[in-house]
């Protein structure tokens, strides 16, 4: 049984709940056929029903990241591979403002490679 994805953002603690509830609100602005669902324990955002972006904390810095799937076909200077071979990760302080032109850019160009076929999807 999945926990409704809502549920995930009430256990965190201050300052990361309210800084994960603002990107969230961001991310589903972006297109109205972003839908939020939880894969693997965290929220996950479909464009259609193909995973886009996930929302996570650092393990280590204990601080939010927005995850998207696609990172290894984006190019940003904000955008971290680490050692994951496809996704790239922006991550947020939560205790300082949220740089939300840089983070509408990068969702916007993730967007993109759905609308421009570069992702395969069903409508």
């Amino acid at each position: 049984m999945t926990q409704e994805p809502t549920i995930y953002y009430t256990q965190q603690e201050e300052p990361n709940r309210s800084c994960l509830l603002a990107l969230r609100r961001i991310i589903l602005e972006q297109d109205d056929n972003i839908i939020e669902t939880q894969k693997w324990g965290m929220p996950c955002f479909c464009y259609y029903k193909k995973p886009f972006c996930y929302l996570w904390i650092d393990k280590k810095t204990k601080e939010p990241y927005v995850l998207m799937v696609e990172g290894t076909h984006l190019e940003h200077p904000k955008l971290e591979a680490g050692n994951r071979a496809k996704m790239k990760r922006f991550s947020i302080d939560p205790n300082k403002d949220i740089p939300i032109e840089t983070l509408k850019q990068i969702l916007q160009m993730g967007l993109a490679l759905y609308h421009k076929g570069i992702v395969k999807f069903k409508r």
